[in-house]
């Protein structure tokens, strides 16, 4: 009979799991896992971080549903990947990570790497486990992969002794496992459902949040349904632009102050009452506001403000509940309400604000000016990446999706660091799956620094992603190049040079032109212009815009109030 190895089985095990990307960086005692994996057709991607390998993981299993995985060494290899796992628990997508450990016989010895790495797992994920034997594998491997899937999704954790990978078993002893199941699809129970169509018939001022559990379930072709049968307004979260594209005439998200503090009954869809949406409370909101939550995790349902209605289910699901109860209805919330009019002059207004701002001549340039030139000239169904504090924040404002998945960024947890593995995996799945369809990273050129190197691993495989730095200096805000000088004067940068700093003009294309990609340097609307148009003409060469803004550049107004820069 035949001996198979653990690497083999692990291996597998993940392809008999319709597993098809795996992000990592080899060393002893993983580097046959990789070996295996790439023998059974999964695609290997070494990465230059462990961290950005698990969010490139992550980032697959939002994409495409099932998880992607992060295989890593032990000790500090698997401690880098905690903040992917965390980041993808708290952002609700499936991912596995598996790491090599101390060999069992020199367990409590002090052996190369050694950590208590199932107990660590355990705070990140949903599921942290090693199994007992050989044999065990595939069925370990199945409970994981389903556990990510299942319910909420989150990050799951494989322990692999290092003894385990080369250690060989007979195949008719393991217990081999099949294909978990698509996740079972669950409804609303039928009262809540009517009774969130009525209040909804009874309201006001109504506003629909759409948020990135809807993005994730394909609600789309139902939420845009529902949009338009009953004229709602709505609102997506930052990952949720594009479940109804930007440019749909019911989209308030240029009123959202405005739309939060004023409306009188709120429908959820897949989004939660976080710090995002200002934890639904006052004074951002209306003390009675009517919340009707639909989410699929029943935990959710109640956090912050006591909903009118709670709908416990698939988004899906259940806005074809919400669909069918209201063609039987056949409400429409009225076009010409005070409502409307309220929420159409507060958008004319800060379009017109931002507009302003965008059509500056003075340089260095602004952030509108920067976005509105982006939004001009890149693909209408490019995959866009986007980190940084006032980068994103903008840029969620300025760019505009109008499919859905189609925007990666710091996500619930406000987590920096994510871009270049976030485009990473995108481009890994747009080959796949929507070959020609471009991925653009634009990063603060603090974001950027967290994983810069990674720009190697995007040349190594290919990738033709679009990196766009919007370089102001610093975090925030920056100085100038005469002011750094003077400050240097002073004496030693550690102890005079504002915290938020960073080098003044520094050349972040050459990193890209050093591994064989294109790299520019733009100071102006013509250069940055020029730049765009040749790297999007370009779909083959990975490239990178260095793009120099004025230092103190900020955005208009404060979203955030927290996260003001008090005494910079």
């Amino acid at each position: 009979s035949e001996a198979v190895s653990g690497a083999q089985l692990i291996a597998q095990a993940l392809r008999a799991q319709n597993i098809e990307y795996m992000f990592g960086i080899v060393g002893i005692p993983v580097i046959e896992i990789a070996i295996a994996a790439q023998a059974v057709g999964i695609k290997y991607v070494g990465m230059r971080n462990e961290q950005a390998a698990c969010y490139a993981a992550s980032a697959v299993g939002y994409l495409t549903g099932r998880p992607g995985v992060c295989l890593v060494v032990s000790g500090p290899g698997f401690l880098h990947t905690l903040g992917g796992m965390a980041n993808a628990t708290i952002n609700c997508w499936p991912l596995i990570v598996i790491g090599g450990s101390s060999d069992r016989n020199q367990e409590t010895m002090g052996a190369f790497q050694e950590f208590p790495q199932v107990e660590a797992g355990r705070l990140y994920s949903k599921l942290s486990v090693r199994p007992s034997s050989l044999e065990a594998i595939p069925a370990v491997i199945e409970k994981a992969v389903r556990t990510s899937m299942y319910g909420r999704p989150g990050s799951c954790y494989i322990d692999i002794p290092g003894d385990f990978v080369n250690l060989q078993v007979n195949k008719s002893s393991v217990k081999y496992t099949e294909c978990c199941l698509p996740p079972p699809i669950s409804l609303a129970e039928h009262s809540a459902v009517s009774k969130a169509a009525s209040v909804i018939a009874l309201s006001k001022q109504p506003l629909l949040i759409i948020g990135k559990g809807a993005a994730y379930s394909h609600a789309e072709n139902n939420i845009r349904k529902l949009v338009d049968l009953c004229g709602l307004p709505f609102l997506p979260t930052p990952m949720a632009k594009g479940v109804v594209p930007d440019n749909h005439p019911n989209c308030v998200a240029a009123a959202r102050s405005t739309a939060l503090q004023h409306a009188d009954v709120i429908i959820l869809l897949g989004a939660r009452l976080n710090w995002i949406l200002h934890f639904g409370l006052p004074p951002r909101y209306q003390q009675d506001v009517k919340v009707i939550q639909i989410d699929i995790c029943a935990e959710e349902l109640g956090n912050n403000v006591r909903p009118a209605a709670t709908l416990l289910g698939d988004i899906n699901a259940v806005t074809e509940q919400l669909l069918e109860e209201f063609n039987r209805k056949s409400w429409k919330y009225p076009s010409n309400s005070e409502w409307w009019k309220k929420l159409r002059g507060k958008i004319k207004n800060n379009e017109e604000r931002s507009k302003g701002l965008a059509l500056q001549k003075s340089l260095p340039m602004n952030y509108y000016t920067v976005f509105h030139h982006i939004r001009e000239l890149i693909p209408k169904d490019c995959i866009l990446v986007s980190e940084g504090a006032n980068t994103m924040d903008i840029g969620r404002t300025m760019l505009p999706n109008f499919y859905p998945r189609q925007r990666l960024d710091a996500g619930t947890f406000g987590t920096m660091g994510v871009g270049l593995g976030f485009a990473i995996a995108a481009a890994m799945v747009a080959r796949d799956r929507t070959p020609g369809r471009r991925v653009v990273c634009i990063e603060g050129d603090s974001a950027f620094g967290f994983s810069g190197m990674e720009v190697e691993t995007i040349c190594r495989y290919n990738l033709p992603i679009l990196i766009i730095v919007v370089n102001n200096n610093g975090i925030y805000t920056g100085l100038d190049a005469n002011s750094w000088e003077q400050m240097v004067k002073f004496g030693d940068p550690a102890t005079c040079v504002p915290p938020v700093s960073l080098l003044p003009n520094a050349h972040y294309e050459k990193i890209m032109s050093a591994f064989g990609g294109k790299g520019y340097f733009a100071k102006t609307p013509e250069e940055l212009q020029n730049a765009l148009k040749a790297s999007v003409s370009d779909k083959q060469t990975p490239s990178l815009i260095n793009v120099m803004i004025d230092p103190q550049s900020e955005r208009k107004k404060q979203e955030f109030p927290w996260l003001t820069r008090s005494n910079l």
